[in-house]
């Protein structure tokens, strides 16, 4: 097995510190370090979870989902929470800063934008 370990997702944003706010709220998360421009996040001692960190980069731009047009800052990456009760979640992710995504692929997942824009998606095991 190799040594190497994914520890941390960054993401830019025009603020770190609002948006590492809105995903401790979100993931009940604590703070680990903080910088001027930049915030570490995980999960608390005890708890599983991969470590999310902000950085705030002045020249931020939205990603579009779904891209519509050529040229539109594409998404990169996006976030999967696993949530027991879908619609509950959806609702408080919206109550905590977040934005439902028009468009919606699957009744098992629902995509939403964090306060930054990034799509992330919040989904629920289904039966098979």
């Amino acid at each position: 097995m190799s040594p190497a370990r994914l520890s941390t997702v960054v993401l830019d944003a025009h603020d770190a510190h609002e948006l590492a706010g809105f995903y401790l709220r979100l993931l009940g998360y604590e703070v680990r370090r903080e910088e001027p421009h930049w915030v570490l996040i995980g999960p608390p001692p005890g708890h599983e979870g991969t470590s999310l960190a902000f950085e705030t980069e002045p020249e931020y731009v939205r990603p579009v989902w779904p891209t519509r047009y050529p040229g539109d800052q594409q998404m990169m990456l996006h976030l999967d929470i696993e949530v027991d009760d879908l619609r509950a979640e959806t609702a408080r992710a919206v109550a905590e800063g977040a934005t439902l995504a028009e468009y919606q692929p699957q009744d098992d997942v629902r995509v939403l934008f964090d306060p930054s824009g990034h799509p992330f998606c919040l989904w629920t095991e289904t039966p098979q």
